[in-house]
């Protein structure tokens, strides 16, 4: 046990073996979702030479070394996997929109990571974070929401392009829509019945039954990881002094700082291991462990890797220390030898899983005021700017340069602060003269 308490922190007195090891394979099967998902979001970039198979082993290398460090440095209860939204802004924005390599994307990533490094050991992160208004951080959740469940439907094909509406629905009787209308349903009732792994299994049995209908295509179950080596520290430096870079690696931040603080609170909130006087105990270490997964990541490939909220399902079966977090990350390292089952997983069986998680994150628009003008129209425009405009980055520059604008015109200065004051001066500028 004197072993077990230097490693993970824990303690034979308050923790049990069993408990944290069952805790930590709880985590693992609600979060095991992104295995599945991140390639088939990648696969977006393959015409640009990105290999999906490769992200499939990179997104477990992230996973495996963030949780780690989180296990053995920040002895704490936590998965870490590429983030949700945080991939889509990769896909979606940076590349295909901004039209920018993926080599770009990943260079943006690794510079974050580095700043996340020695924000999180001088305790910039969090002073970066409270400059935000609490109305701003709840709408990019929300927005980011939006996007990912956008993403889903159109990916399955239950919304197309329509050129007179720009959006209509497509033909949900056959095809990819009805298998992924059948994914809904029957992800929904697993997590409406608390069945642990809820997504992972919606996503399995939604690909089992594409079979008969010809959506999927089993090639094996197990194999040996597919090779990293395409994506491997793949960096494009010519652009790092760009305006377009510092805009990039900016939202990276931004969604990377709400989206692990926000983890934080609430997950080590319902464990009620957050103190008397607010303060979590060693939230440093966990934030510097996201950062150095973050920096990992981009090494190998993998979009930005951060703190998961799935991880408050091992937390409420008991786990609390770092072997919960070890138990995970073992986990992911097994799933490594099953590539080929979750390679052969169609984007119609992954896009409820999209849609769901969108539906978790909407749930923050009730701490969104929008009778209140001054707060309510720039979440709105945060939001809808980021779904309808498929911009995460578009969605906060604009959300903040409203609110700045609309706060100063009623006067309302003591809503407003000298850094979100400066962020919206800069983001004003680039839409200017970019």
């Amino acid at each position: 046990m004197a072993i077990l308490q230097k490693l993970f922190g824990f303690d034979p007195a308050k923790h049990n073996v069993k408990t944290e090891m069952l805790a930590g394979l709880t985590s693992f099967l609600t979060m095991a979702y992104i295995l599945a998902v991140n390639p088939n979001i990648f696969s977006a970039l393959s015409e640009q030479g990105m290999d999906t198979q490769a992200v499939f082993t990179a997104t477990v290398i992230a996973s495996v070394i963030g949780t780690l460090v989180m296990s053995f440095y920040a002895k704490m209860p936590f998965g870490l996997a590429p983030g949700m939204g945080l991939n889509a802004f990769f896909v979606y924005t940076v590349c295909l929109k901004m039209g920018y390599s993926w080599h770009f994307a990943l260079t943006a990533i690794l510079i974050e990571g580095i700043i996340f490094i020695i924000m999180s050991v001088t305790s910039l992160r969090e002073k970066l974070v409270n400059a935000i208004p609490s109305q701003i951080k709840a709408s990019i959740s929300v927005g980011i929401g939006l996007f990912i469940a956008s993403l889903g439907l159109k990916n399955s094909g239950i919304i197309v392009e329509n050129p007179a509406t720009l959006v209509t629905l497509g033909d949900i009787k056959s095809g990819t829509a009805l298998l992924c209308i059948i994914g809904i349903i029957l992800t929904v009732t697993l997590l409406i019945y608390k069945v642990k792994g809820a997504l992972l299994i919606g996503i399995l049995a939604t690909t089992l039954i594409g079979i008969p209908m010809g959506e999927t295509h089993l090639n094996g179950i197990i194999g040996m990881p597919p090779d990293v080596s395409p994506i491997c520290m793949q960096f494009e430096w010519h652009n790092i002094l760009s305006l377009d870079m510092l805009m990039v690696v900016i939202t990276f931040l931004f969604i990377d700082l709400f989206d692990t603080i926000g983890t934080l609170i609430g997950v080590m909130g319902s464990a009620g291991m957050i103190k008397e006087d607010g303060k979590i105990p060693g939230v440093n270490k966990a934030l510097l462990a996201d950062a150095i997964a973050t920096t990992a990541g981009a090494c190998v490939g993998a979009s930005t890797t951060t703190t998961y909220v799935e991880s408050a399902a091992g937390v409420s079966e008991g786990g609390r220390s770092g072997l919960t977090s070890f138990s995970i990350a073992v986990c992911f390292i097994i799933a490594a030898f099953f590539s080929p089952l979750f390679l052969a997983i169609p984007s119609a069986a992954t896009s409820p899983a999209l849609i769901i998680v969108g539906l978790m994150m909407f749930t923050s628009v009730v701490q969104i005021d929008f009778k209140s003008y001054e707060e309510g129209l720039p979440c709105f425009v945060t939001l809808f700017a980021m779904a309808m405009a498929s911009s995460i980055s578009d969605g906060i520059m604009l959300g903040i340069i409203t609110f700045v604008a609309l706060n100063a015109i009623s006067r309302k200065w003591q809503k407003l602060n000298v850094t979100l004051v400066i962020l919206a001066v800069l983001f004003l500028l680039k839409y200017i003269f970019v």
